[in-house]
């Protein structure tokens, strides 16, 4: 599990290295909201694809060795000794203008430029309420998903799809 300090100390660590990163999944909806509303497994971050070296060198200097899932160019997941786990979603693009993740159908997904949200009092660069919308569509939601989205939909006003199945 990774808590509010971790995921600041992460985004620290890479400004520190020069690489840009902007927050998705559970920690994204989290920051749009402006506050910790779950515990969070994982930390998922957008970067580039042509500063992923660096962002691996330095996520490696803080421990976060330990190969998951290299589904590279798409994603790769890492974790430290600690269990706790960073998974990258590479784009080809720029902070400034967003960028596309090439999908293993050789699709493209588009993320936007980031908008700011806060973690721990602080903003921080993450994914938009719409973009975070598209990333829940596509396969059946688990529970957590599905209240996830119920928040940022209450919070941000974003709109679900009429589809989008509500948490039991």
């Amino acid at each position: 599990m990774l808590n509010e300090s971790d995921v600041l100390d992460v985004l620290d660590l890479l400004d520190e290295a020069g690489v840009a990163a902007w927050v998705d999944g559970g920690w994204g909806v989290d920051a749009l909201l402006g506050r910790t509303t779950r515990p969070h497994g994982d930390l998922d971050l957008v970067v580039l694809l042509d500063q992923l070296d660096a962002v691996r060198e330095a996520l490696a200097g803080a421990g976060f060795t330990e190969v998951l899932r290299d589904w590279l160019p798409t994603s790769l997941a890492v974790a430290d000794g600690a269990g706790r786990e960073i998974d990258l979603h590479p784009v080809v693009g720029s902070l400034r203008e967003g960028g596309q993740q090439l999908l293993p159908d050789g699709q493209r997904f588009h993320y936007p430029a980031p908008v700011t949200g806060t973690i721990g009092g602080r903003p921080v660069p993450c994914v938009d309420a719409a973009t975070q919308v598209q990333c829940h569509l596509g396969y059946e939601p688990t529970d957590k998903d599905r209240r996830d989205m119920e928040r940022l939909h209450a919070g941000t006003g974003v709109e679900l799809p009429p589809d989008y199945p509500s948490a039991p």
